[in-house]
Order: structure tokens, then C-alpha cells, then sequence
């Protein structure tokens, strides 16, 4: 199985070292897993995705019906005509009358089944429905791990922000005492002008550099507060020894091989591709036979009655047939759909074709970020010693300027010099770590097995 080599022994170190008012890393993240919009607009599309599955399939399924009509008919005629009124002398005799009117009665009830018992296109629709419930699963869990490097993310930004702000005033302090050792020894005729005037330039422009970093705290810290719709409170910071392992497997061919395995948006891209497929087969469905059955049961109960002119009184009449039930099939033989069957089919294939296309480009994308990754990894632990080893020599290089100005064997513009060096090389050391913490997390997700417990590894490095 692919991961970064164990950090136990530094996560045992540090479950030692906690600041209980300092928020952490998995305190944002759980705050971010119920605030995030995105992630939330994630599940609710997968969950409206996956009803496709239900519907696709209520059309394999029988539909019940059922229904009950009222209908009032009146009619009429002002011919003269016989109408046949028996009686007990005369069960033939006939009256004559000058036309009628009738009004008649209909209650219907009844119930109907209708089931579909052939229909390939039914079939393929469910498949492709399928598919693409699978795919909004995928995107889901890709939206997931995307939020654990969103919140990582943001996260180690307001940390290398506020580095730089501790940077930028202690380099500020740093000059603003310069600045007032070179007064002092211009006071007393030690030093030039010029020293003053350098250590003064000097002095405003790291004023100027700690507005600009507290400005950009605060923006970093807006990217969390809009990630977990809450005021971030302290952050603990990450500790000064860092495990610098190589991934494991060394390999950046077997991260390749796992990310195009497992990684959730390739998957969604190729789940998508088979649904397209399916849509094809549905299209060309509309070219074949259908057969459907159905199955009635109803009654229709008729009543009314008759007025004759020149007859006194209405005559009544009244039938109730009993329940009544109908079975049968029906076969539909599509002949000619004037071209909306095959419009369909190129639609279905031009369809499939973008999302193949969609798929490669996924696959290109999701490879190169995997090595990139893998090889931020690699450059990364080398970019940490190295700025580390940085800071040492700037830091050798300051106090060395510090004591050959102070005897006269160096000028103030090479105190400055190594003054800005040394914020260099901190700023570097400090943006190295958090980058080589993140570029871990960063390869895990182009691989598609970053979890929670990488998150949790992380923030026992923090202190």
C-alpha cells in the first residue's frame, strides 16, 4: 500500500507539547466539515444524482391508476314521435309525443395497471443511471479530500504569514537599534551621515514590510474564516524538527500507478464515460419494438330522466352494470420518427466522445500533478535543509558585519545587507517546512488515498 513513511515517534513527541487556547489543524477541519458550502453543495448534488437510480427504475415497474368520473348529459328533440308505454292491457302500446328532453347521469370507477414487458431503452437508461450515481459518489469523496488540502492549505498560509510577520518585526527592531547606534556614532563623529542616512532607509522600508505582513495575516486568516464560517482564533505553530522522509515507495511510477487506481476524480471521469456509453444504446433503442400490457377493472353506473311533450311527469331510467375488466397488449413498431431517433443516436455518440475526451484529459492532469507532486516531496526535504543551513550562515554573516563595523572594517550598508539576508533566509526556512508539510499531503491527494488520519499526522506536529 502506498503512504508516507510512519511519523510515530514525532507524533508521540509531540502529543507532549499542546497549547490548550491555540486552535489546531482537525479543530479547523471539523469546523470546516459542517460549515464548508462546497462540501455541502457536493453531497447534496451526489444525493440528487443518486434519484436518478429510482426513477430510471420506476419505469421497469408497473404503474397503478386509479379514477372516478361524473358526467351530466343533456339532450333534446321537438319532433313528434311514439314513444312505446306499456300497460297492463297493453304491453305494446305506443303514445305519441311532441319531442323531449333528457338529462342523464354517468359516475365511472375504475382502476388501470399498466407494465412495460419490453423495452430495451428502459433497460440502458437504468444501466446509465447507474454509472452515474457511481461517478457523484466519486466527485463527493474527491470533494472531500479536496477540503483536507483546502483546510491544510489555509491553514499553513496564516502560519507562514505569521512567520513572516515575527520575521519582519524582529528585522524591524533589529534596524531600528542599527539605526540608533549609527546616530549615536555619528554624534560623536565615529561614523558619516550616510550611515545614518542608510540604516534610516533601511529602517522605514521594514516598518513599510510589517504593515504589509500584517495585512497579510489577516488575509490569510480570512481564507480560514471563509472556509469555516467562524473567527479563527490562535493557531499552534509547527514544530522546529521535522521528519524529512523520502515517500515510500520511492517511486514516483508507483504513485502514478495508484492514482490512476484509485484517485476519485479519474474515477468519476471514466464512470461518466460508461454512462455515455449506455446513453448510446439508449439512443439507438428508439429504432426496436416496445411491448406493453395493461390491465382495467371499472364500472359505469348511468341514470336520467325523460320528459315527453304532452306526457304529464318525467320518466326515469336507471342502469348498473357490474364491474367490468379489460386485459391486453400493445405492440409499438417504430417506423418513421422523421429523423429524431437518429438525431439522438449522434447526439449520444458525440456525448461519449467529449466524455472520453474528458477522461484523458483528467488522466494527463491527475499524472503529471502526481509526479510534480512526488518530486515536490523529494525537493522539498532538500529545500528544508538547506534554507535551514541558510539561516545559520546568514545569521554567522550578521554577527560578523556587527563586529566589523564596530571596528571600523566594515561599513553600515554591509550590516544591512546581512540584516535582510538573514530575513531572507528565515522567510525561506519558514515557506520550506510548510511547503514540504502540505507537498506530502498534496501527493496523497493526487494519488486519491489522502484520509483523516494524514490530517491528524499533521497536526501532531504542531505545537
Amino acid at each position: 500500500m502506498i503512504r508516507i513513511r510512519s511519523l510515530s515517534l514525532a507524533l508521540l513527541l509531540a502529543c507532549g507539547a499542546s497549547a490548550a487556547h491555540a486552535d489546531d489543524l482537525m479543530q479547523t477541519y471539523q469546523i470546516a466539515r459542517t460549515a464548508d458550502p462546497t462540501l455541502a453543495g457536493a453531497e447534496a448534488t451526489m444525493m440528487a444524482t443518486n434519484e436518478n437510480v429510482d426513477q430510471a427504475r420506476s419505469a421497469l415497474l408497473p404503474t397503478i391508476g386509479g379514477s372516478v368520473g361524473f358526467t351530466r348529459t343533456h339532450s333534446g328533440d321537438n319532433s313528434t314521435s311514439f314513444v312505446n308505454l306499456p300497460t297492463p292491457a297493453d304491453p305494446n302500446a305506443e303514445v305519441e309525443v311532441d319531442g323531449f328532453t333528457r338529462t342523464n347521469y354517468t359516475r365511472t370507477i375504475g382502476a388501470q395497471l399498466n407494465q412495460n414487458i419490453l423495452d430495451i431503452s428502459k433497460w440502458t437508461a437504468l444501466k446509465s443511471s447507474k454509472y452515474t450515481a457511481q461517478a457523484g459518489q466519486a466527485t463527493y469523496d474527491a470533494a472531500q479530500q479536496t477540503l483536507m488540502v483546502n483546510v491544510a492549505t489555509a491553514y499553513f498560509g496564516v502560519l507562514t504569514a505569521l512567520d513572516t510577520l515575527k520575521f519582519a518585526e524582529a528585522n524591524e527592531k533589529a534596524l531600528a537599534s542599527q539605526l540608533e547606534q549609527a546616530q549615536q556614532r555619528f554624534d560623536v563623529g565615529l561614523a558619516a551621515i550616510t550611515d545614518v542616512n542608510n540604516a534610516k532607509a533601511q529602517h522605514d522600508q521594514a516598518v513599510a514590510s510589517v504593515i504589509n505582513a500584517k495585512n497579510a495575516v489577516d488575509q490569510a486568516r480570512e481564507v480560514v474564516r471563509q472556509i469555516t464560517n467562524k473567527d479563527p482564533g490562535e493557531f499552534k505553530r509547527l514544530r522546529e524538527e521535522l521528519p524529512l522522509d523520502h515517500p515510500t515507495p520511492d517511486d514516483p511510477a508507483a504513485w502514478v500507478d495508484v492514482a490512476l487506481k484509485q484517485n476519485p476524480i479519474l474515477h468519476s471521469a471514466a464512470l461518466q464515460l460508461d454512462a455515455a456509453n449506455a446513453n448510446i444504446n439508449t439512443a439507438r433503442a428508439g429504432h426496436l419494438p416496445t411491448i406493453t400490457g395493461q390491465v382495467s377493472y371499472s364500472r359505469a353506473p348511468v341514470w336520467g330522466d325523460t320528459r315527453y311533450g304532452g306526457l304529464p311527469g318525467d320518466l326515469h331510467n336507471s342502469s348498473d352494470p357490474k364491474w367490468g375488466s379489460t386485459i391486453g397488449l400493445t405492440l409499438n413498431v417504430p417506423l418513421f420518427t422523421g429523423g429524431f431517433t437518429q438525431s439522438r443516436v449522434r447526439q449520444a455518440i458525440y456525448n461519449r466522445d467529449f466524455a472520453q475526451d474528458q477522461y484523458e484529459l483528467s488522466r494527463r492532469q491527475i499524472e503529471a500533478a502526481t509526479r510534480n507532486n512526488y518530486r515536490s516531496v523529494i525537493a522539498g526535504a532538500s529545500a528544508v535543509e538547506a534554507t535551514r543551513a541558510a539561516v545559520v550562515s546568514a545569521q554567522s554573516s550578521l554577527d560578523a558585519s556587527r563586529a566589523g563595523y564596530e571596528v571600523g572594517t566594515l561599513t553600515i550598508v554591509d550590516v544591512l545587507l546581512a540584516q535582510q539576508t538573514l530575513l531572507q533566509s528565515q522567510s525561506s526556512y519558514s515557506a520550506a517546512r510548510h511547503s514540504f508539510v502540505l507537498s506530502r499531503l498534496l501527493l496523497k491527494q493526487a494519488a486519491g488515498v489522502v484520509e483523516v488520519k494524514d490530517l491528524e499526522a499533521i497536526n501532531a506536529l504542531l505545537e
